[in-house]
């Protein structure tokens, strides 16, 4: 259970990911985010792990087994190599994507930032609402009329929000 004593850069055949102690490497956390650093969080006891995950991103509780997170690397690091260069969410409330921009109200700033993050792949409903409105409950009837909203806003650059029913929302280029 070598595991605990692991921190830094572990080579994958695709490239590195970055082993971060949380919650005590938080700032390290944010700044690999804000990179697009694939990241395998090493999530001490009694600690929760961070809610919103990123597509770059997983965690294993410690004591871990070697195996167990060397595989999980692995796992990340393929993932993030079929991630593909998606929209970015610019901290001034707009969205760009290539070379054109929208302006985005503060709550479809916050889901775009999520949609983006994970461009191409589906993000649960519940992710998407606990990062719209962080500090309160919302039902699902509000979160998909933001998501309307968004969706049509987003056609001008190019991208759909599509709909995976059951499992959440995807952000990804428009067919044609």
């Amino acid at each position: 259970m070598a595991a605990e004593g692991m921190a830094g850069p572990v080579a994958a055949a695709d490239g590195a990911v970055r082993l971060v102690r949380w919650p005590e490497e938080r700032e390290l956390l944010e700044t690999l985010r804000a990179e697009g650093t694939p990241r395998l969080l090493l999530v001490r006891p009694p600690a929760p792990a961070p809610e919103i995950m990123q597509c770059e991103e997983d965690w294993v509780r410690l004591p871990a087994d070697d195996g167990d997170v060397r595989a999980r690397v692995l796992a990340l690091a393929a993932r993030s190599s079929r991630h593909q260069p998606g929209p970015q969410v610019i901290g001034d409330g707009r969205l760009r994507y290539g070379a054109q921009w929208i302006a985005l109200s503060p709550i479809e700033h916050r889901l775009a930032e999520v949609l983006a993050d994970c461009f191409g792949e589906v993000v649960n409903s519940g992710v998407l609402a606990n990062a719209a409105w962080p500090d309160e409950s919302i039902n699902e009837g509000a979160l998909r009329v933001h998501l309307t909203r968004l969706r049509r806003r987003v056609r001008s650059l190019g991208l759909e929000i599509q709909n995976v029913r059951g499992r959440g929302y995807l952000m990804e280029q428009a067919a044609g």
